[in-house]
């Protein structure tokens, strides 16, 4: 019997440990696919933003007020990330 009891709770002991890699496992590659798919964005956002400040130009003809105005808009339309230094930002990092 304490044979029986010994292995149930190896077993279980294993199943645990599996359940948690697995699900560590996961996590983590969630983590990654979510970071990709952000940097993706902001580098999309980047490129929107300096796309119509060229319009058509090789060099921008652009003010603050269209970045503070485009920072105002998307913050009252989608909250928080879209402050004007993160405008600046994703601008930026397109422009890299």
């Amino acid at each position: 019997m304490k044979n029986k009891i010994a292995n149930t709770k190896n077993q279980h002991q294993s199943l645990v440990s599996r359940i948690s890699e697995t699900y560590l496992n996961g996590q983590q590659k969630a983590v990654t696919a979510v970071n990709t798919h952000l940097v993706e964005t902001y580098w999309k956002i980047g490129q929107y933003i300096v796309e119509f400040e060229q319009d058509g130009k090789t060099k921008a003809e652009y003010g603050k007020t269209m970045l503070k105005l485009l920072s105002k808009d998307l913050s009252f339309k989608h909250g928080k990330g879209f402050s004007l230094s993160n405008i600046y930002l994703m601008r930026h990092f397109f422009i890299l």
